[in-house]
């Protein structure tokens, strides 16, 4: 509780949970033991005035929704309704997906299909809990990452568009400023669809997760974006910094 009452003094009022960190812990595998963390963080974080805004959901090599092999792709979906499951208790307003891990060659339209099937089959599970589902943009301004894979899914501003097009439409977008060069541009293409932002500086080339200023994004110019797209939610950053 302390902690989130000096981030309220800072003047934070909202926060995104690491569902990886909360639900995936080692140490954490009782479910009524998760249970009872998570109803104590929501208690502090309601004492505190802070907001639960979002979860961003699990992710990795093995807990990839866009998975072609079948059984990973059913683990990855069962794991993403258990931690549903758990988010009822924090009533998160949002519920963030990743796209995919890294891909090996040749994947990206079979892997767009099982994404978009993986979405439709656990968006009722998020309407349940109340929360909207968004998929986040992923780092790539180059496709090839080395002989065995290429970049995730949402590398691109036509790619997120596509996979958007693709998707029930009361599944959104979150924006991460980071992963992009030029992320003005991607606001501009998804408009209204975008729910979410991770907010960061960057280059569009690596993780840098600076704060604005210190990267080489124009700030002017996404601000102004998210005025004509109408982003409403917070300003949530995903930053590096003490």
């Amino acid at each position: 509780y302390e902690t989130f009452a000096e981030a309220k003094r800072a003047g934070i009022d909202a926060i995104e949970i690491s569902a990886s960190t909360l639900f995936l812990n080692k140490e954490m595998t009782d479910d009524r033991q998760i249970e009872a963390r998570c109803r104590q963080l929501k208690r502090d974080l309601k004492r505190a005035g802070i907001e639960i805004w979002s979860v961003h959901m699990p992710f990795g090599r093995e807990i990839d929704l866009s998975q072609t092999d079948e059984a990973v792709r059913q683990r990855s979906v069962e794991l993403h309704r258990r931690v549903l499951r758990f988010c009822k208790i924090l009533s998160p307003r949002i519920v963030l997906f990743h796209p995919s891990w890294y891909l090996g060659h040749g994947e990206r339209d079979a892997r767009i299909a099982q994404l978009v099937r993986s979405v439709g089959e656990l968006l009722p599970d998020a309407k349940k809990i109340g929360a909207r589902v968004v998929i986040e943009n992923m780092l790539g301004y180059e496709l090839v990452k080395d002989g065995n894979y290429e970049r995730p899914l949402g590398r691109t501003v036509e790619e997120m568009v596509e996979i958007m097009d693709l998707m029930p439409a009361d599944v959104y977008a979150a924006i991460d400023m980071n992963h992009i060069k030029n992320p003005e541009r991607l606001i501009a293409a998804l408009g209204s669809r975008i729910k979410s932002v991770h907010i960061a500086d960057g280059d569009g080339e690596k993780e840098c997760h600076q704060l604005p200023g210190r990267g080489k994004n124009n700030w002017t110019l996404i601000l102004q974006a998210l005025d004509r797209a109408g982003y409403t939610g917070p300003f949530l950053y995903e930053i590096r910094a003490k």
